[in-house]
Parts: structure tokens; C-alpha cells; sequence
């Protein structure tokens, strides 16, 4: 567990961690999307635009489980996506 508030995790970090994901779920307030990166993954901007919050640094909570994850907070996609 690696705390973003004190280590910040930017570009290059935020890209790391998709190494072996293969189902991204972002959240944005009410919206969610849903990408399977095993099918089709979209350009490195396209990824950062997701995963990084206006700062620069990569969105908070970002939970990995598995081959899945999730990044930001929505109560029905953690809901769905970790029971």
C-alpha cells in the first residue's frame, strides 16, 4: 500500500501500473468506464487523461485487484467491482 498524499505516483508510475491488467474501471463522479486493455488498449494520453487527476498525480483510491483496476471513487462501481 503506498500512500499518494505523501509519494505521489505520476505519468510514468501511473503507467506502470497497468503492466498485467487486463479491466480498468475509472470513475468520475456518477460516470464510470470500463476498458479492457486484453481487447484493445487506448494511446498512453488517452490512459493518463483517466488516471491522473488535475495535479498530475494519479487518482485517489486506486485499488488493484488482480488483473483489475479501479481508479477513483464511485460507491456503486467499488461496490460492484470488489464484492
Amino acid at each position: 500500500m503506498q500512500s499518494t498524499g505523501r509519494d505521489p505516483i505520476e505519468a510514468e508510475g501511473a503507467l506502470e501500473l497497468l503492466e498485467g491488467v487486463k479491466e480498468l474501471y475509472v470513475a468520475r463522479g456518477s460516470k464510470t468506464v470500463h476498458v479492457d486493455l486484453s481487447k484493445s488498449r487506448p494511446s498512453d494520453d488517452e490512459l493518463l487523461a483517466m488516471l491522473l487527476g488535475r495535479s498530475g498525480a494519479l487518482r485517489a483510491p486506486t485499488i488493484r485487484m488482480g488483473k483489475k483496476l479501479i481508479v477513483g471513487y464511485n460507491e456503486e462501481l467499488l461496490s460492484s467491482t470488489l464484492l
